[in-house]
């Protein structure tokens, strides 16, 4: 899912910088990468589990204590499987699941693409800048995302905790980033609704922008985040 420098086609052509190259205060960038949750996908205050314990017979705030509250970090960077910790959790907490059948659930209710915020990135591919996917995700997520969801039908690469071995806003997670697109890092830009991560991409040499879905990507992009 992650297309490194070098691949055949993916980074083949370096194009001109957007923005503002005579120092004006605009972003200059030729990758934009895309955060998923809460940007691309829909964060609903409630969360995906708001009918889980109706739909599965499984209390959030249980599988929050026993599962998330222990295993989410170690998951999240690769470091330990999503299936393989989740299973053994289900079995004493909620027996009558599998592990399958909770990611199922989750990754379906979870999946709530922003067709508006999708349709803001056509100017800057037809621009030529590189679209990409910076995100925290294990790796049955990330896949999920990537084909069944199609987000590869509309960025070049994606890059997410599991597979670099670092999250955002670990300083790690960009520089590793960094080292696999073979730019700079003045040449790529975060969009993220975290101000956290897009400080943390600031402090890496990435532009930064902070999404909070009150202005228009391309507002973002002309003042600078």
């Amino acid at each position: 899912m992650t297309k490194r420098a070098g691949d055949e086609g993916v980074f083949a052509q370096h194009p001109d910088p957007v923005g503002d190259p005579a120092g004006q205060g605009q972003v200059v960038m030729k990758i934009l990468m895309v955060d998923v949750d809460g940007v691309l996908v829909r964060s609903h205050p409630v969360g995906w589990a708001r009918d889980l314990e109706a739909d599965l017979g499984l209390s959030p705030a249980v599988l929050h204590a026993e599962f998330f509250d222990i295993h989410w970090a170690e998951i999240a960077v690769g470091r330990a499987s999503l299936p393989a910790r989740l299973g053994p959790v289900l079995e004493r907490c909620a027996p009558h699941l599998t592990a399958r059948e909770l990611m199922d659930y989750w990754f379906q209710h979870d999946a709530d693409l922003d067709a508006a915020f999708l349709a803001q990135l056509e100017p800057l591919r037809n621009t030529g800048v590189d679209l990409h996917l910076a995100t925290n995700q294990e790796h049955e997520r990330a896949a999920f995302l990537w084909k069944t969801l199609g987000l590869q039908d509309h960025f070049a690469a994606m890059h997410y905790s599991a597979d670099v071995g670092w999250a955002k806003p670990d300083p790690g997670f960009f520089t590793t980033v960094v080292a696999r697109t073979g730019y700079a890092p003045a040449d790529l830009t975060l969009v993220d609704d975290r101000p956290d991560n897009v400080a943390a991409a600031r402090q890496a040499g990435w532009g930064g922008l902070h999404w909070d879905g009150n202005r228009t990507l391309a507002d973002l992009l002309a003042k600078g985040g």
